[in-house]
């Protein structure tokens, strides 16, 4: 209950921090490396849960999804991602703010959350319920249902299966490969592939970011944070738009 009331009051205090500012920056540092435990290396996930909702108030999209992915609140980071989507994205990325952030999710281990962005964003997104799915009209987001519903039997067979009747459809976004990797060592016990010449191996910084990166505090830090699509996110009319 104490770190409970601790959050509330650190996110409190960052909401009256002007934006952009040096001292905002800091007091959000130090506030996330406060809240890390043995439990939450990452951070308290009420604290993140709290601070992606004081960015979201301030439209600053691209950090305050990295904070709800730091968090348990699936829910919460659907509701901003389909706002986000009928503000600023193509209609063409509509399955692709939802697959980056279903993949990333589980790449941090939080099915609960992974299941629940994927339900409230089909659920909620005035487009696909339209659809009346599943099965939805869009490959990837079948790929999605699929994929929770695999990890859940535990059967790396049918995972293999999945990610290869699908790979047209993943290879719209060239970084799904590296989370599906990482996503078969975590729930599938797969072996992590053989290393690829080039900077930091297959994951590169791209899961590196993803588990430890920087604190996604200004708008500063929305690029290298938003994602909501794919290789065809440097289109996208946001100021950011790639992942950790």
């Amino acid at each position: 209950m104490t770190v409970l009331l601790s959050c509330y009051g650190t996110n409190s205090l960052f909401s009256l921090l002007n934006h952009g500012t040096p001292e905002r920056h800091q007091y959000l540092v130090r506030a996330v490396k406060w809240s890390c435990g043995d439990l939450h290396k990452l951070g308290h996930p009420r604290l993140h849960q709290l601070l992606a909702q004081t960015l979201w108030k301030e439209k600053n999209y691209g950090s305050a999804r990295y904070h709800y992915l730091r968090s348990e609140d699936g829910g919460g980071c659907a509701d901003m991602l389909v706002e986000l989507h009928l503000l600023r994205g193509y209609p063409s990325e509509i399955d692709l703010f939802l697959t980056q952030a279903v993949l990333q999710y589980l790449c941090l281990q939080k099915k609960v959350a992974a299941s629940e962005v994927f339900e409230t964003y089909t659920k909620t997104h005035p487009t696909i319920t339209k659809q009346r799915g599943p099965p939805f009209i869009l490959p990837l987001l079948n790929f999605l249902w699929l994929l929770l519903s695999t990890i859940e039997s535990g059967k790396v067979t049918y995972f293999t299966v999945l990610c290869e009747q699908y790979q047209p459809s993943l290879n719209r976004d060239p970084s799904y490969r590296e989370y599906l990797d990482r996503i078969g060592q975590l729930f599938f016990n797969l072996p992590a592939p053989k290393p690829q010449p080039g900077p930091g191996g297959i994951f590169g910084n791209l899961i590196q970011g993803l588990l430890g990166g920087g604190l996604g505090d200004d708008d500063s830090d929305d690029e290298g944070h938003m994602g909501g699509a794919s290789s065809s996110a440097h289109q996208v009319p946001l100021t950011a738009e790639e992942l950790d």
